[in-house]
C-alpha cells in the first residue's frame, strides 16, 4: 500500500471529539488515557479523507456503537460533515487484547525487570503497533488516507475508547430515550442532554440536535467543567444528521426548535417543549455572561432532575 503525499498545513486534524452517548468516561484514569492518546494523535498527524473535493485541517468525531467505528469527518469550525466512515472492530479485537496486555507486562517490567527485558517488551510493543497501524491503513485504504504514524497514534486512541465503550452499547440496551433540540445545538440542547447523563447514569440515553448547524461554545465547556462534566466530547449535531428516529421523549428548548420537530417525521411517544433563556444573547463583562451560562445549567438540572425521573425509572 503506498503512502500518500501529505500537506502538513491542510491534511491534518486539529481537533478530535467523541460520541457521549456510545462512549462514557466513567473512571478518572481511562478518562485521562483517553485525553493523552488525543493529545499525542492532535500533536502529530498527517490525514485526508479520500474522494472529497474539501481540504482541511480537519475535526474527527468518533462514536462506538456495538461493534462499530464510526469516523466522522468534519469541517473544524462550523462542524460541516465531510465523510463518514465506519469500520468494523472485529479484525482488531486480537490486537485490542494484546494491547492492553503487553501495556500492563511494560508497566511492570520498568518498576523491576532489567533493561535488556525492559528493551524486549517494548520491541514487542513497536511491534504490535506497527501490526495494528498496517491493518488500520489497508482497512481505510481510499477512505481515509494517513501515514504509518498517525495510524499507529489512531489505533492507541481506539484502545483507549473501548473501556467507555463497553459501558455504552445502545443497541443491547432497552433504555428510554430522549431527544433534546435547540437552535444549534451549542449550548441548551448539549448541555440538557449531558445533565440528563450525569443525572441518570446507565438509565437512558440522551441525544442532543439542533435545528441549524452550529459551533462549539467555550462558555459551555467552563461551566460544565465545574461539575466535572467534560464537554470537549461534544461536536455539534443537525436534526438532520439524527440516525435514530425513535424517541420516548422529545424536548423542544427554544421556539425555531419546536418548529423543526413539528416539521420532521419523528417518532416520539412524547413531545414536551421547555422555553429556555439563550445566554448567548447576555452582553457584558465576561463575568456576567459566565453568570448567565450557569444560571442556564442550574435551571436545566432542576428541571431535568424532576422532569425525567419518572422516565429513568421505566
Amino acid at each position: 500500500m503506498n503512502t500518500p503525499s501529505f500537506d502538513p498545513e491542510t491534511d491534518r486534524i486539529i481537533s478530535v471529539t467523541v460520541d457521549p452517548g456510545t462512549i462514557v468516561s466513567s473512571d478518572p484514569d481511562e478518562a485521562h488515557e483517553r485525553k493523552v492518546a488525543i493529545f499525542d494523535l492532535l500533536e502529530e498527524n498527517a490525514f485526508f479523507p479520500a474522494r472529497v473535493k474539501a481540504t482541511g485541517p480537519f475535526a474527527l468525531h468518533m462514536s462506538i456503537i456495538g461493534n462499530l467505528v464510526m469516523f466522522d469527518v468534519r469541517h473544524p469550525t462550523s462542524f460541516e460533515p465531510i465523510a463518514a466512515h465506519t469500520l468494523s472492530l472485529t479484525p482488531f479485537r486480537p490486537l485490542i487484547r494484546d494491547y492492553f496486555r503487553v501495556r500492563e507486562s511494560y508497566y511492570e517490567a520498568i518498576k523491576s525487570a532489567s533493561p535488556y527485558q525492559i528493551e524486549a517488551v517494548d520491541m514487542g510493543r513497536r511491534g504490535l503497533h506497527n501490526d495494528a497501524a498496517d491493518l488500520l491503513r489497508q482497512r481505510l485504504d481510499n477512505k481515509l488516507e494517513m501515514d504509518m504514524n498517525t495510524a499507529r497514534r489512531l489505533f492507541t486512541l481506539l484502545c483507549a475508547l473501548q473501556p467507555h465503550a463497553r459501558f455504552a452499547d445502545p443497541s443491547d440496551r432497552q433504555l428510554p430515550t430522549v431527544l433534546f433540540v435547540c437552535s444549534m445545538n451549542s449550548v441548551r440542547s448539549p448541555v440538557a442532554a449531558a445533565l440528563a447523563r450525569f443525572l441518570f447514569p446507565g438509565k437512558l440515553i440522551a441525544r442532543s440536535a439542533g435545528a441549524r448547524s452550529g459551533q462549539a461554545d467555550g462558555f459551555v465547556h467552563a461551566v460544565m467543567e465545574e461539575m466535572g462534566i467534560d464537554m470537549s466530547v461534544h461536536t455539534p449535531h443537525t436534526m438532520d444528521e439524527l440516525v435514530a428516529s425513535r424517541f420516548d421523549l422529545v424536548v423542544t428548548l427554544s421556539d425555531e426548535a419546536r418548529n423543526a420537530v413539528a416539521q420532521r417525521s419523528l417518532d416520539a411517544a412524547r413531545i414536551e417543549h421547555w422555553p429556555t433563556p439563550d445566554p448567548t444573547l447576555v452582553e457584558g463583562s465576561r463575568d456576567a455572561r459566565l453568570a448567565a451560562y450557569q444560571q442556564l445549567r442550574d435551571g436545566l438540572r432542576a428541571t431535568i432532575s424532576s422532569r425525567l425521573k419518572e422516565l429513568a425509572a421505566t
